[in-house]
């Protein structure tokens, strides 16, 4: 059962591996501004992450079946022997460092991503002003020009 735990974080720390390549990949997607490119890394991204729970789950049964006051693969470690408890704190240790260096390169993509949004975004509100009429009064309802009152005729004396 220990091997199979083993193997697991193997393949966890593989795919986060994988994962931070992805998110290097759509990083420098973003920076080259393809979006339809960056869409189809992001479905890349979601279908690990998928995978990744899948493995999660599965190491949880596994420990619990192990042990089943264990929460955790730490949890076992006083009852197996150093060499186990060494190779799993190994690759506990290196899925640690992947899940950080994912979770910093996310939040550059986020970053990112927002930053070219709120560039979209002002660049389609200052589009649209530029082409509003600057005059509320410059059309009427039926789409023409309003004849506008003129303001002379107040200053001519009529009252």
């Amino acid at each position: 059962m220990i091997r199979l735990i083993e193997e697991n974080l193997v393949r966890q720390n593989k795919a986060m591996l994988l994962m931070l390549l992805l998110l290097e990949e759509e990083f420098s997607r973003l920076t080259q501004l393809k979006p339809q490119s960056v869409s189809q890394v992001e479905l890349s991204i979601q279908e690990l992450m998928r995978q990744i729970v899948a493995e999660r789950s599965s190491l949880r049964r596994m420990v619990i079946a192990l042990e089943p006051s264990a929460k955790r693969v730490r949890d076992l470690f006083p009852g197996l022997e150093r060499e186990q408890a060494d190779s799993l704190r190994e690759l506990l240790g290196r899925l640690d460092a992947a899940e950080q260096k994912c979770g910093v390169q996310a939040a550059k993509n986020q970053q990112m991503a927002m930053a070219l949004f709120d560039q979209s975004k002002g660049l389609l509100n200052f589009m649209h002003n530029q082409i509003k009429p600057k005059s509320t009064t410059a059309y009427g309802r039926s789409g023409r020009f309003a004849k506008g009152i003129n303001d002379a005729r107040l200053l001519s004396g009529r009252l």
